[in-house]
This record gives C-alpha cells, structure tokens and sequence, in this order.
C-alpha cells in the first residue's frame, strides 16, 4: 500500500497526497472527493479501499484518520442540481481540485484514483484502482465515503420515504418503487436516467 508513495519519498517529495471521490454512480445526493495527506512514517493497518470494508470499520478509521495530528486533510461537496449542470465527471474534477486546494499543507505530488487527474498545478500521477495500492488514496476514499454517507443518513428526515438512510441514492429496486410514488426530491439528479427520460421503474 505504499509503494507509490515511498517512490516519491524516495525522489525527494515530502508531501504526497491522495485524492478520491464517492458518489458518483447514485441517481441522488452529492459526489464527495477528499484529499488525504498522510506523512512517510505515519501508517494506519487497516486502511483499504473503503468498498472493502464495513460501515462500522470505515467510521471507526475515519476518526482514527482525522483526529491524527500530522495527517492533513480535506473534503468537497458538489451538489446534484450542479452535477446536472456540468456532469458528473466536471463535477467529480471539481470536487477533486477543490479538495486538494484546500489541503491545509500543499502537496508536492497528489496520487489519483482513477484513469483521469483534473487539470491543476499539482505535479500527479493517477493510478487505476488506486483505493486499493496507496494507502493515501484509501484513505481518501473512507473520508469521502463516510461523508457522503453520514449526508444521505441524515437527509432521511429531509425527505422521508425514499430510503436514502439505506441506499445512499443508487437506483436500487426500493428507491426506484419510492421515485414511482413520490416523484423525484431536490436531492435527484435529473441528468441521470430513468429521471433523464422520465422513466423510473424498468419493467
């Protein structure tokens, strides 16, 4: 998990930080991206792709991650009426470089989850799969995971009845069956389909 990290350190770049995102497939809520700067010599176990882990162990390392005195970090909301206004890959770039501009420590080289790094100052390599070979991106991915699910728990009492608290916004059987009767909410991305189209339940 750090031998993309070490390769920098090895180079000479002190601050090498990951950045992911969650939420970008969901037909509801915002997609979060957090950046993760974790300096050589501070290592967390358990970190991994936070797909690979429970809700209770991705809490549990988000308060180890963030209440760490020399971790450095960042998180950033893009909302759904502004993914419906520049897409979902604008607005997953954007939320990347948000995050990273607000790191309170500016990195010399921040590793991407991902095939695509957004067009900004920082020097960046990007690395499929990276949830799962860099420890820094993982550890991204569980901050920006956490969040947005801590976002769409509590928006349950916003909008009763769609199950968010449950499916966080992806189109699953119950939360199409909950469009079908209420109608979309404020939270729905009205660019992905079946909203797109107007269709909600595929028969």
């Amino acid at each position: 998990m750090l031998r993309f990290e070490q390769s920098y350190w090895d180079s000479g770049f002190e601050r090498v930080a990951g950045v992911d995102e969650a939420g970008r497939g969901p037909l509801a809520g915002p997609v979060v991206a957090a950046a993760c700067l974790i300096p050589q010599g501070v290592f967390f176990e358990e970190v991994n792709d936070s797909k690979c882990l429970t809700a209770i162990k991705r809490e549990e390392l988000f308060e180890l991650i963030t209440r760490h005195p020399l971790v450095s970090f960042s998180i950033a909301v893009i909302e759904a009426d502004e993914i419906d206004r520049i897409n979902i890959l604008q607005a997953t770039l954007r939320a990347m470089h948000i995050a990273a501009d607000a790191l309170p420590q500016s990195p010399d080289v921040i590793l991407v989850d991902g095939n695509k790094t957004p067009t900004w100052k920082y020097r960046s390599q990007f690395i499929i799969g990276g949830d799962g070979l860099s420890h820094c991106i993982a550890a991204a991915s569980i901050l920006a995971k956490v969040t947005r699910d801590r976002r769409m728990h509590a928006e349950e009492a916003n909008y009763p009845g769609y199950g968010f608290a449950k499916h966080k916004g992806y189109g699953t059987k119950e939360h199409l069956e909950a469009i079908e009767k209420l109608g979309p909410c404020l939270l729905h991305r009205h660019s992905f389909e079946p909203l797109k189209s107007g269709r909600t339940i595929k028969l």
